[in-house]
């Protein structure tokens, strides 16, 4: 799928919905993998599941994303985050490279473990030029989150 800089349009010319997707799961994986050619493949999130308004995605940290006392760094958790929110803008408007990041808030809620780490990606506003979401990341259960974000996207014009 090529990347559009344009604001996303369907064919039919509808605009963006909460309740429908343009990219699934190995869609958002192709593409993530293309907009970051740089980064190891086995370093970026994979998708597990792409729902309208919500997506999940799946990090296995290696040693480079630890830190002292063998715990996933600040650093890796918030790219997580960034990744997850990235992950379900792009699922609800397409493939357009240039959605990005405009704020991202982050709150620590207990170390995480050296495991694999899932991030659920919610919708909390789709708008024409900014997209909110909640991002929940959590390692051994769902019930005990280490980490919480709130993400906002600025989507072109």
């Amino acid at each position: 799928m090529p990347a559009s800089d344009s604001a996303p349009r369907d064919t039919d010319g509808e605009p963006p919905s909460p309740d429908r997707l343009r990219m699934d799961a190995a869609a958002l994986d192709a593409f993530i993998m293309a907009a970051f050619p740089g980064v190891p493949p086995a370093q970026l999130p994979r998708t597990l599941i792409a729902s309208p308004g919500h997506v999940r995605m799946q990090k296995h940290p290696d040693a480079t994303n630890l830190r002292p006392g063998n715990i996933v760094s600040g650093p890796t958790l918030m790219a997580l985050a960034d990744h997850a929110a990235y992950a379900l803008v792009l699922a609800h408007i397409g493939p357009v490279a240039m959605a990005v990041t405009s704020s991202l808030n982050f709150h620590f809620l207990r170390a995480c473990p050296p495991m694999p780490i899932i991030a659920d990606a919610r919708l909390l506003r789709l708008g024409r030029r900014l997209v909110v979401c909640d991002v929940r990341i959590w390692a051994e259960a769902e019930d005990r989150p280490v980490g919480q974000a709130t993400v906002d996207y600025a989507l072109p014009a």
